[in-house]
């Protein structure tokens, strides 16, 4: 009877453990890159240039694989389901790449050799990720462009507010065209930079 006893926890044991095992939420993973092949929006004074994109940094408070939201006026949550595919710095600098390719005809040359013309760098520090589902993304970022080749170069700020919809799917779209945004702000004084043309920040 004993045995029997023995036998009965570990299969009940088992049975618990799988069970729970199966009512686990799926992991979802997210990405801040835009789709390949995407319309263009380039402005007709939009000037093509090269340029190398240093590593974006992110405030350590967000740079976790899961993602972090805010609730409330002091509260975060840490979303265990929901991951981003990157480290968010990387995910950051992706996306702007992308979107400086696409919108400006630009040319990411960075680790690459000298090309011959003109090329900028790129330095993007965010200092505020804020995720907020149902309501809005945020980005407060700093960032200067600089000529390679000697001139001088501009230093900036952004601050973006994107509303979003309910979800975290409209949360992260959100936070792609917060970055799409910075991206035309960049671009437009990278452009000018790297024609070697005064330039002043963008407003806000």
């Amino acid at each position: 009877m004993k045995r029997w006893g023995t036998l009965n926890l570990a299969v009940a044991t088992l049975a618990l453990v799988l069970g729970a095992c199966g009512s686990a939420p799926p992991l979802r993973y997210y990405t801040l890159v835009p789709p390949a092949g995407g319309d263009a929006t380039v402005a007709p004074t939009a000037q093509s240039f090269l340029f190398e994109l240093l590593p974006v940094t992110v405030p350590a408070q967000v740079d976790q694989p899961q993602m972090v939201v805010r609730e409330g006026g002091q509260g975060v949550a840490v979303l265990q389901g929901q991951r981003w595919i990157a480290p968010l710095g990387d995910e950051v600098r992706g996306a702007l790449s992308a979107d400086l390719s696409r919108d400006f005809r630009a040319q990411d040359v960075t680790g690459l050799p000298s090309q011959g013309k003109a090329t900028v760098r790129i330095k993007l520090d965010v200092r505020r990720f804020d995720s907020v589902p149902g309501s809005y993304a945020y980005i407060d970022a700093a960032w200067s462009v600089r000529p390679l080749k000697g001139g001088d170069g501009v230093a900036c700020t952004s601050r973006i507010s994107q509303t979003v919809g309910q979800g975290y799917d409209a949360l992260v779209q959100g936070h792609q065209q917060a970055i799409d945004r910075l991206a035309g702000q960049i671009g437009a004084v990278a452009g000018a930079v790297a024609a070697g043309q005064g330039v002043s920040c963008p407003a806000g």
